[in-house]
């Protein structure tokens, strides 16, 4: 898929995200790479071989106290190549940008890989 369709199904989950949590989202950018920077995998423990998909950088909402504030963007990056290679079709590729999106905007608001699991489980 080309870069700027991916970016529009990026874009698109972004909007699909109910308002009432689109009003926290402040200073955060989302950002479309191909593959995981290297350091990224040494910096999370896992092998190179692995698979990710997505990943949040920056301070979760949870955890901002009064001051927190002049500070650069969180930035959550989606990373197409790998989203491709377990998807088989545009509707799988959509249908995994919507759920890494929503994934990762869930560490945003602080909540961990094990809650949110247990958050996509209760929805199936």
């Amino acid at each position: 898929m080309d870069r700027n369709k991916f970016e529009k199904l990026v874009e698109e989950a972004l909007s699909e995200i109910r308002q009432e949590f689109q009003k926290y989202l402040k200073n955060i950018t989302v950002i479309v790479e191909d593959n995981p920077p290297l350091d990224v995998y040494e910096r999370l423990g896992i092998s190179r071989k692995g698979l990710l998909l997505g990943l949040y950088h920056g301070v979760p909402l949870k955890n901002r106290g009064p001051y927190y504030g002049n500070l650069p963007p969180d930035v959550i990056s989606i990373y197409q190549k790998p989203i491709e290679k377990i998807c088989h079709s545009d509707k799988e590729i959509k249908e995994k940008v919507r759920e890494v999106v929503r994934h990762e905007i869930g560490h945003y608001f602080g909540k961990s890989d094990r809650e949110l699991k247990e958050i996509e489980n209760e929805k199936y």
